[in-house]
């Protein structure tokens, strides 16, 4: 790969360790992306599959063909410019190594990819395939790594998960993943337990309704903190809200932005 996609590479594993959180708002298609693009405030772009698939009509969870994901993040990718953009490869679409490849062929430089709780040998292997296919390609992909300790938990005790969390994130990191990302409605005292266990600056959560913010989580040595499908479904609910105005004889607001 050229040496400007190694060096978007390695922006993003240096917003991951810098002292302040990285907020980061996912995209899902060229226009979502350009609309962030302008904001100033952007340091970096992460896709987010549930969006993506939502967007052509298919179900989360690797149910769109992988090539036609992988054709919207290159085209995420073509309009980013320097700012580095980041994947969500799902698991891996059953070869994560061979996935991670295909996403820095389209430029992509770092990537989420979800353990789903497999077996921890097997989902080590899986970070580890994809370290290797970045060093194969000459590009430090910042592999986010993603444990579902909490989101596939059901009902065992908080302790366990936090406890799995953490072994599986000490391990990912040691096969090279760049943080671990750790979804879930995390409070002050489970994100500083998570952050002890598994590192400073290398932990990475999601904004959910009823989260922290991101300055609390910054507070706490949270690296990272993105928004999966929920930007979508603000923008979908403002597209709602508006045709039910449009519906009742209501009229454009002046303050709309020509953004497309």
């Amino acid at each position: 790969m050229t040496t400007s996609t190694a060096q978007r590479a390695q922006t993003l594993s240096a917003l991951h360790a810098a002292p302040e959180i990285l907020r980061v708002v996912n995209v899902w298609d060229v226009v979502s992306a350009q609309a962030v693009l302008a904001l100033p405030e952007t340091r970096a772009l992460a896709t987010a599959g549930h969006s993506i698939a939502a967007t052509f009509g298919y179900a989360d969870g690797e149910n769109i063909p992988r090539d036609l994901m992988l054709d919207m993040v290159g085209r995420i990718v073509s309009v980013a410019g320097d700012v580095p953009v980041s994947a969500d490869l799902d698991a891996g679409f059953g070869d994560p190594g061979d996935t991670a490849r295909r996403a820095i062929a389209v430029g992509a430089v770092g990537a989420n990819v979800e353990d789903r709780l497999q077996p921890l040998g097997d989902a080590v292997a899986a970070v580890e395939a994809i370290v290797r296919a970045g060093e194969a390609e000459g590009v430090p992909f910042a592999l986010n790594a993603r444990t579902d300790a909490f989101v596939r938990a059901g009902d065992r005790p908080v302790e366990e998960s936090i406890a799995d969390a953490i072994e599986r994130g000490r391990a990912y990191l040691q096969a090279g993943a760049d943080v671990v990302f750790v979804p879930g409605i995390l409070d002050a005292d489970v994100t500083r337990r998570l952050v002890d266990g598994i590192g400073e600056r290398k932990v990475s959560v999601i904004g959910l309704p009823g989260a922290l913010s991101a300055a609390e989580y910054e507070a706490l040595g949270v690296a990272r903190i993105s928004y999966g499908p929920l930007t979508q479904r603000v923008a979908l609910t403002a597209l709602q809200d508006a045709a039910k105005s449009l519906y009742a004889d209501g009229v454009i607001p002046s303050s709309t932005r020509a953004l497309n």
